[in-house]
């Protein structure tokens, strides 16, 4: 039997603000885009208009730079500001390298670039975003939200860009999610040729994200796209188990 995955990116969402409900936001894309939500549908969100519904923004003309962090601007031709930001999200740095670039490790326990700090497509470059406190209780709040709204509860997936070791460019991965099993493990199971699998789990929820990305684009604005097709497992255990625990970590 063959296997088909819609990816829908909502027309109609709209610019975000903080305090805006989502669960209306994502109601007028379903409108504006003829479609129709369904409890085994998937939602991939993009983290940036989470944080700003949530008013996880903060003006750069209220941040006093540390003498560290004006030295490392200085240094690279940064934003002293932004730097500061990037320093108070870590709750430690991981690297701090050529270009000015800082890997922070949030406390999210998320391994990333500048700890999330983002000052794109918001406020005119004087403005940063900041990941949600808790995003998978945002996703949670959300599947909430379209429950009570349009009466369908589907997955969710809160979406992020992450570089890769290793790897060139980047990806967008769930930072944040709802109802849906985030790892696939599939250890003790045969696989095509009969034999046991010993170490496959699936980070699905990143692979949704990822997918969902293509769709969405990034400057389209077209923050919401609608996974058809897929037939996820439930669960309640959100996207932090994709943060791999530090014992295990061989590159830290």
């Amino acid at each position: 039997m063959s296997v088909r995955l819609e990816l829908i990116a909502l027309d109609g969402i709209g610019e975000v603000a903080p305090g805006d409900d989502l669960a209306l936001a994502v109601g007028r894309g379903l409108g504006a885009s003829g479609l129709e939500l369904t409890d085994a549908d998937v939602l991939v969100v993009t983290q940036k208009i989470v944080s700003k519904a949530e008013d996880r923004l903060v003006g750069l003309d209220s941040v006093d730079p540390s003498d560290f962090a004006r030295d490392w601007a200085d240094r690279w031709g940064k934003d002293a500001r932004q730097v500061e930001l990037v320093l108070r999200e870590s709750a430690e740095i991981v690297r701090m390298g050529p270009g000015g670039l800082v890997i922070g490790r949030t406390r999210h326990g998320l391994v990333c670039a500048n700890a999330g700090v983002d000052v794109s497509n918001v406020g005119g470059g004087e403005v940063a975003s900041l990941l949600p406190v808790d995003p998978d209780a945002s996703a949670r709040r959300l599947r909430d939200g379209l429950r009570m709204r349009l009466g369908a509860a589907p997955a969710i997936v809160i979406s992020d860009s992450f570089g890769r070791p290793w790897r060139n460019g980047i990806v967008n991965v769930a930072i944040g999610a709802a109802g849906i099993e985030a790892l696939l493990d599939l250890r003790g199971q045969p696989d095509a040729a009969g034999r046991e699998m010993q170490a496959t789990v699936i980070a699905v929820a990143d692979e949704l994200a990822s997918a969902a990305d293509l769709a969405g684009g990034k400057v389209d604005q077209r923050p919401v796209v609608l996974v058809r097709g897929y037939a996820w497992r439930p669960s309640e255990a959100g996207a932090s188990v994709l943060v791999m625990e530090r014992e295990r970590d061989l590159f830290p």
